[in-house]
């Protein structure tokens, strides 16, 4: 039984503007993963009439000499009013419908705006209405037709961004002109196109259909056109209703409720932002997002950035949006073959940096990347128990990443095999340090090793090297490390604040150094604790990665705090930017709340391991655990209610509830009393029963709310810390 109820927990966040957005900081956002847009009304005297539907599409990039193909920012549509935007103007981020709605107050009159991008097709759909002194026009700017003025983001010009030469041009197919854009003389571009609906006689009430479609050729813009034509002539209310139960049906697979209601209204903006960006048949997340803004980094990026942006896809019960991850190494091995030198090719892969979505990407002198994102794809397995993903591809493909390591052991003086200089990504990047036996990447071929003899076991694989792997993980150096904790590698000690957690590996998100052990534990808080106190260039992803940290040691009220510390970095509206715009960073602060409410590693399940002492109470639903089980739990005045746990694939179930005695009620009647055996309840479900657990013998399992602070709902939006101070706002 629950009281949750999405769309009230939803309502309760949507995103809230008491003046219509300004720039990408503040803007409202949609996306379908593959197309996006951001929306805003522009500031410029010339432009303060318009409503700025800025759009991205994924999979538009432009090929370069002796670089990956760089993601290119391709145009916006523009709704001009008749007179200024003015104040008085409200906005709100519908997330439970995923819809934008505007009540316009102008100069001279008034208006209404309403616009969605379709769950499952490439359109933007903008409906506006207008009174009688108002008048309304969508308009579409190819980028490189966009006014000047707009193209300056908060005062600093586009200098950083990638752009190739555009030739704009356009023609009319079956009364629909589309808009195109080729880029460098060659098949790399992009079409935009819209079609306008009148839906009253006067001309106040209209709809438009837009669409950008990735390709320049006629073809590219028949299949816009014919795309908006059908969207057209579709009944509406089914077109509206497709999409919006797709996104009911997302938000319903899982809920939390704690009584930090700002937080709380941060994780489901990222759990909507989730969906927005990645989708099972969709090209993998890059930096942005399916938005664009100025950046450096309009491609991807290996050594930290995908990981973490897809890290909150497993708990949060969302395995299909993980599926676009495994979708695009499946399909790109022969080109991770290739990233490594000729001689390795026969047995090993690897990945660089950074890259487009065909991972072409030659490896260098940072080598674990690829082995990183194979924890990624262990997960999805560990949270599916998809044996058939596991045999057929992960297998492999992390078979092929360790003999890549392999190949660069060398025998020292002391008879271990040691590595030579890599780079632990981020720590000196600029100067492009490589330090010898590096903990980056000796973490991770440790956790490579143990899991290849995992998947070996649960498959009943007699791999012939499996002697080969023991050998080898029997002759690898100890961890470097000194008084301060973990070193960076041998005999390098952290010299300058490092704003990656790479020496810090096996602590998160590996979980390979064992945290319940008092020795150990000692000495993972000194490493976290002499990292992050040495501050320098601290990032969005700093904080995520030392809150996660910090809950997989059990220090809930550390991990709120860099929790609380990270959101400061995040815009109004939850976006982040450095010098172009990065998406993992508040993703991977959803994730650190999950590892506060929920962990699973090492076989165990572990239910509000890292809650702060101030949540005296808090809750979620259907958060999802290795092992394939579904979790829910309730924490009342500072103790453990209940915890249901459903078991979708039959697997061994060991639980740690922080308690050491609990009534079990099972789903087929049975009842028993359960006794701790080192803080851990062994438990027997077969695939599709559960158990409820709880202290109580009468407790029912009911799911409750924690209640919100009402200054603190709809915080996220438009720029308002003054709720943080209780001031009485009823919005």
């Amino acid at each position: 039984m629950s009281t949750y109820s999405c769309e009230k927990i939803l309502k309760q966040h949507n995103l809230y503007w008491s003046q219509s957005p300004k720039t990408w900081d503040d803007s409202a956002f949609l996306g379908n993963g593959m197309l996006g847009t951001t929306i805003y009304n522009a500031e410029h005297k010339s432009k303060r009439q318009t409503y700025r539907f800025v759009m991205g599409r994924v999979d538009v990039t432009a090929h370069r000499e002796n670089a990956y193909a760089a993601r290119v920012p391709v145009g916006e549509f523009e709704l001009d009013f008749g007179s200024w935007i003015y104040g008085g103007t409200t906005a709100e981020l519908d997330l439970y419908n995923a819809r934008f709605t505007s009540d316009v107050v102008t100069v001279d009159g008034s208006g209404k705006v309403s616009a969605f991008i379709h769950s499952l097709s490439d359109l933007l759909v903008i409906d506006v209405e207008t009174d009688e002194a108002e008048t309304s026009e969508l308009k579409w700017y190819a980028y490189p037709q966009v006014a000047e003025a707009l193209l300056v983001d908060d005062g600093r010009p586009n200098i950083d961004q990638y752009f190739p030469e555009i030739t704009c041009f356009d023609e009319e197919i079956d009364g629909i002109k589309v808009y195109y854009q080729q880029y460098n003389h060659s098949a790399d571009g992009c079409a935009g196109a819209f079609l306008c609906v009148p839906l009253d006689k006067e001309g106040r009430k209209k709809r438009y259909f837009c669409t950008v479609q990735q390709g320049c050729s006629q073809e590219t813009g028949k299949r816009a056109v014919r795309l908006l034509k059908e969207a057209a002539a579709k009944d509406f209310s089914l077109l509206q209703k497709e999409h919006e139960d797709w996104w009911h049906d997302y938000f319903s697979k899982s809920m939390i409720s704690i009584p930090d209601t700002r937080l709380e209204g941060f994780y489901y903006i990222q759990m909507y932002k989730l969906a927005c960006a990645a989708r099972s048949d969709k090209p993998v997340m890059d930096t942005q997002g399916p938005w664009t803004g100025p950046t450096p980094w309009p491609g991807t990026w290996y050594n930290m950035n995908v990981q973490l942006a897809y890290a909150p896809v497993y708990a949060s019960n969302h395995l299909e949006m993980g599926e676009s991850l495994v979708n695009a190494l499946r399909e790109n091995m022969d080109n991770l073959i290739q990233n490594v030198p000729e001689a390795f090719r026969p047995d090993s892969a690897a990945m660089g940096r950074s890259m487009s979505h065909d991972m072409v990407s030659k490896v260098g002198d940072e080598i674990g990347n690829l082995a990183w994102t194979c924890h990624n794809c262990y997960r999805q397995y560990r949270y599916s128990m998809d044996d058939g993903m596991l045999k057929d591809f992960l297998y492999p493909l992390l078979r092929r990443s360790m003999n890549f390591y392999f190949h660069l052991l060398a025998e020292g003086e002391d008879g271990k095999l040691h590595l030579p200089k890599t780079i632990s990504p981020e720590y000196g990047s600029f100067r492009k340090l490589t330090v010898e036996d590096c903990n980056y990447d000796l973490f991770l071929m440790q956790w490579g090793i143990q899991t290849l003899n995992e998947i070996c076991d649960c498959l009943h694989i007699d791999d012939p090297d499996r002697p080969r792997w023991a050998e080898i993980q029997s002759r690898l150096p100890d961890y470097p490390q000194d008084e301060t904790g973990f070193l960076i590698g041998r005999g390098v000690r952290m010299e300058h604040g490092h704003r990656h957690y790479s020496h810090l590996m096996g602590i998160y998100p590996l979980h390979i150094i064992d945290c319940d052990k008092p020795e150990n534990r000692e000495k993972l808080i000194v490493s976290l604790r002499h990292w992050f106190g040495m501050e320098g260039d601290l990032r969005g992803f700093t904080f995520a990665g030392a809150a996660s940290l910090a809950a997989a040691i059990g220090e809930g009220d550390e991990a709120l705090r860099y929790l609380h510390s990270g959101m400061e970095l995040c815009k109004p509206n939850t976006f982040y930017r450095e010098a172009g715009p990065v998406i993992e960073s508040p993703l991977g602060m959803a994730e650190s709340l999950h590892d506060m409410l929920l962990q699973s590693f090492g076989g165990v399940i572990r239910v509000f391991p890292a809650v702060p002492e101030e949540w005296k109470d808090a809750s979620f639903q259907n958060l999802r655990a290795e092992g394939a089980f579904l979790v829910s739990a309730q924490r009342k005045e500072g103790k453990l209610r209940f915890a249901r746990i459903e078991s979708l694939a039959g697997e061994p179930l060991t639980v740690s509830c922080g308690t050491d005695t609990l009534t079990a009620k099972f789903s087929d009647g049975k009842t028993c009393e359960l006794k701790a055996d080192g803080g851990r309840f062994r438990i027997e479900l077969k695939k599709g029963e559960s158990v409820l657990l709880s202290p109580d013998p009468g407790c029912d399992g009911t799911l409750e709310l924690c209640e919100p602070q009402p200054t603190l709902c709809s915080y996220w939006g438009g720029f308002k810390p003054w709720r943080l101070y209780g001031l009485p706002f009823t919005k």
